[in-house]
């Protein structure tokens, strides 16, 4: 790894995703082979948390090496086979139910069915093929036969992709299922539209910045540049004579569209990831990160020992989609009980599905990278860690996840809740996630003639750095002193906040040479001497970088001047800042500071 040492927590993390990885060529490479637990189970790392095996701590090991369990009674025997031959290591299941078996070598299944009193509906898959189906089995009965089609296996990019809005010129979008038509209703189409996703390609941080305008559509002045004797061509500061309304990567790349659709809009870019304009885009392709594209990811490429993606492969360059012909459908999901055109996938469940968009080195500097910050953090243990999607796709008590349209002929099935995954997908824009990230803990004590205030702020709750991902964003911490009468107490010793939190009226933001201290990843344009930028697309280096990984603390101490008569009180303030004071003023953003976590003090006298 470059020279570096790897945790061990990313060690396990990495051999873990060798070890699956491995069992999906495996499983994919003839029709008879699963990865079962001796006990005869799926084990959880296969079926992502549904099995309800109690011993899949045993090793994983390949079919052939195990004998037909005894058959429960009362129970649901058959069959399960293809065309030509019995299919051999099929999960069968009944519907929305965490009841399952697995065929033997020969293609038989036993099911149990104890304390199920009415018909049920049955379910089977197998590696390489969709999910087949067979309703209205009675408990007991035998000779069931289900029989599995396999899928296509080569992806086509000439698919055209299926719009999630209804009302477009396609005969079912995920809307029709997806939704309940309530507002604040928690059907994935729901869930998906207030998300961040939904709003990646017409996000207008997103494209103020790449056009180099603020929100009214003023445009910046063309980059300037200037020869250097040693280097050529190299830019110039924006001249200060001239409006000025942001960076922009079209100002510094006229010519170019650069890779930001690779991740913004995939739908757009999945075949041209460095030909896509963000404004030239259109229909489905404007979605943003839309439901197919989720829903016909196969794989993902990452360096296999490191567990990153490669460099310079964001978005859909690092993804492997299958699409099908004009005359198929495929759509990838979680569930291995899903009958049609589905096909079961324990990547939507895991971590590595958000790494290529979720990692960025630009010129050789890392970032953005909160899969790597979460991968080296004790989150990332395969036993007692938690995924991405544990966090930020939580299970919010929904017991569906379709409800189809009157007088369709499809089933919407209840679940168990903890096998539901929100498609809200709060981030950085959602309070309620922010204010239970870290924990903030202040002391303050009365000396002779001052008072010392100490300022613990941990990343307890959060399996990344924080802030992560976009180095715009940046917490700040504000430490206030002031007397009875609230007069604010000079600061003796501590730190305070540098010049571009803000200066002028602290009541608008502004918190230059306020007591306190940024936690932020903060870089240097190489030419400019710009910081802090958030034009990364250029050359850049990192001046400094504070955030607090996961599990990491932060401690800091503020020293005031105080009487040694009358009270003291306190007040420490944990705010998330979206974008640098500057940055937001020149675009004209309204993105407020989200108050994190907050302590006051009084000292008596």
């Amino acid at each position: 790894m470059s020279g570096e040492t790897m945790s061990s927590t990313r060690r396990s993390a990495v051999q873990h995703l060798r070890s699956f990885k491995a069992g999906r060529r495996r499983a994919a490479s003839t029709k008879c082979l699963a990865f079962v637990c001796r006990n005869g189970q799926v084990p959880s790392f296969l079926l992502a948390g549904m099995c309800s095996c109690a011993a899949c701590d045993s090793k994983a090991t390949e079919l052939a090496t195990l004998t037909p369990s005894a058959r429960p009674n009362p129970a649901i025997s058959g069959l399960v086979r293809d065309r030509t031959s019995p299919v051999a290591g099929a999960v069968v299941r009944i519907i929305g139910t965490r009841v399952c078996a697995l065929t033997s070598l020969d293609g038989t299944f036993s099911l149990s069915c104890e304390g199920v009193a009415k018909p049920v509906d049955l379910s089977a898959w197998a590696p390489g093929y969709f999910i087949g189906s067979e309703r209205w089995v009675v408990p007991g009965q035998a000779n069931v036969a289900i029989e599995l089609s396999p899928h296509p296996t080569q992806d086509d990019p000439s698919y055209q992709w299926i719009s999630a809005f209804a009302g477009v010129k396609q005969p079912l979008t995920c809307q029709h299922c997806m939704s309940s038509g309530r507002p604040g209703g928690s059907l994935p189409f729901e869930e998906w539209r207030r998300d961040a996703h939904s709003q990646s390609s017409t996000n207008s941080r997103f494209l103020t910045m790449y056009n180099g305008t603020d929100l009214t559509g003023r445009k910046s002045a063309p980059t300037r540049y200037t020869m250097h004797r040693d280097y050529g061509r190299i830019p110039l500061r924006p001249d200060p004579a001239q409006s000025y309304y942001g960076p922009g990567f079209k100002l510094d790349f006229p010519d170019s569209a650069g890779n930001c659709s690779s991740c913004h809009l995939p739908a757009a870019s999945v075949n041209t990831a460095y030909q896509t304009d963000p404004n030239t885009a259109k229909g489905t392709g404007r979605e943003g990160v839309t439901c197919d594209i989720c829903h016909k990811l196969i794989n993902v490429r990452l360096n296999e020992s490191t567990g990153l993606p490669f460099p310079n492969m964001p978005g859909v360059l690092s993804y492997d989609f299958l699409r099908p012909r004009p005359s198929e459908q495929i759509f990838i999901g979680p569930y291995d009980d899903v009958p049609g055109h589905s096909i079961y996938s324990p990547l939507q469940n895991r971590s590595e599905l958000c790494a290529p968009c979720h990692f960025g080195v630009f010129w050789n500097v890392q970032v953005y990278n909160s899969f790597g910050e979460w991968l080296e953090s004790p989150y990332a243990d395969p036993q007692n860690g938690k995924t991405c999607q544990d966090c930020h796709m939580p299970h919010v008590g929904a017991t569906r996840i379709a409800q189809p349209p009157a007088r369709s002929a499809r089933i919407a099935y209840d679940r168990d809740p903890q096998t539901i995954f929100s498609h809200a997908m709060p981030g950085a824009s959602d309070t309620n996630l922010l204010q239970n990230a870290v924990t903030l803990y202040a002391t303050a004590r009365r000396e002779t003639g001052r008072v010392v205030v100490r300022v613990s702020v941990k990343n307890d709750k959060t399996g990344h750095h924080v802030p992560s991902d976009s180095p715009l964003r940046h917490l700040i911490l504000l430490v206030n002193a002031a007397d009875d009468i609230g007069k604010p107490l000079s600061l003796m010793e501590g730190a305070t906040l540098p010049a571009w939190t803000g200066r002028g009226d602290v009541r608008k933001g502004n918190y230059a040479g306020q007591p306190g201290k940024v936690f932020a990843k903060v870089l240097e344009e190489l030419w400019t001497e710009v910081s802090p930028t958030a034009a990364y697309w250029n050359p850049t280096r990192i001046l400094e970088d504070n955030r607090i990984p996961a599990m990491g603390k932060d401690d800091s101490v503020y020293v005031f001047t105080a009487s040694d008569t009358g009270g003291v009180n306190v007040n420490v303030s944990l705010l998330y800042r979206r974008a640098f004071k500057t940055l937001a003023d020149q675009k004209g953003w309204n993105v407020p500071d989200v108050l994190m976590a907050q302590q006051r003090i009084t000292v008596s006298r």
